[in-house]
């Protein structure tokens, strides 16, 4: 029987990110994926590529989780971008639905395309409603510093403590990713268990952001636990893994290169 893991998040249109970025992942670790879409994100070539950000209504998004939970036994989900606070109510009522053996949260706070205030409602639902159910929470330095209630991350120690504070908010495993936005040559993460910090570092890849390392980290994650890996060696595996998809990144005619494998 093939291992199976789900992914509940957005559709991203030019497929360097969100669900296709997802689904991709998983296939390329030898995982069979099935996914949920909350919203769907394009972006505007006429308006200097910025999103489109248009919700799905939570009962359709409820109808997708119960015929996927349905069809497969699912017991490893992530979840990446939800969007709207409706749609953090419903994904967190349907998972409450069966028990889960990893859920691993990549928090998207701030889509572009959204209202300041529309989006701080869902960071708050976020909080409240989604990460308490964490295994594993994959927050970027933006990210983290919102959730921490830091007002800097600036070296490899900010990453850990951030780790810490976050953790209080209920996931069990913190892994907070310091990309690009850290000064020095590596691209430091931290793993937080509760107990132990553990640091992964690789040489960073120019200093520019590439679209969809996020989902594919977390994604890689995903697979890996569904494949019963520990978080620690899930972990260690998504970040050679985001690695390499960054460097065989992929030039695109929109202002941002894509993450990408060479075979």
């Amino acid at each position: 029987m093939s291992t199976r893991a789900f992914v509940i998040a957005g559709s991203e249109a030019t497929g360097g990110a969100g669900l296709q970025a997802d689904l991709k992942t998983f296939e390329k670790l030898g995982v069979y994926g099935v996914g949920t879409i909350t919203c769907i994100v394009s972006f505007d070539p006429a308006s200097g590529w910025g999103h489109r950000f248009v919700p799905i209504e939570g009962s359709v998004i409820a109808d997708q989780i119960e015929a996927a939970t349905s069809a497969h036994n699912l017991d490893v989900v992530k979840i990446g971008m939800l969007g709207t606070p409706e749609t953090v109510a419903t994904v967190a009522k349907s998972l409450g639905g069966q028990a889960w053996r990893h859920v691993v949260v990549d928090p998207v706070l701030i889509c572009k395309g959204q209202e300041p205030g529309a989006a701080l409602d869902t960071d708050t639902a976020l909080r409240t409603d989604i990460l308490p159910l964490a295994t594993v929470v994959t927050p970027n330095l933006f990210e983290a510093r919102t959730l921490a209630g830091m007002d800097a991350i600036e070296t490899a120690e900010d990453l850990a403590e951030a780790a810490k504070r976050i953790a209080d908010l209920g996931p069990r495993y913190v892994v907070v990713k310091g990309g690009t936005g850290l000064p020095g040559d590596d691209a430091v993460d931290v793993l937080y268990d509760g107990q132990d910090i553990t640091f992964f570092r690789a040489p960073k890849i120019g200093n520019e952001r590439v679209s969809g390392a996020g989902c594919v980290f977390a994604a890689a994650i995903t697979a890996e636990l569904a494949k019963g890996a520990s978080v620690l060696e899930a972990v260690s595996t998504a970040k050679d893994f985001a690695h390499a998809g960054i460097v065989g990144r992929i030039t695109t005619n929109a202002p941002f290169a894509a993450v990408g494998w060479h075979d």
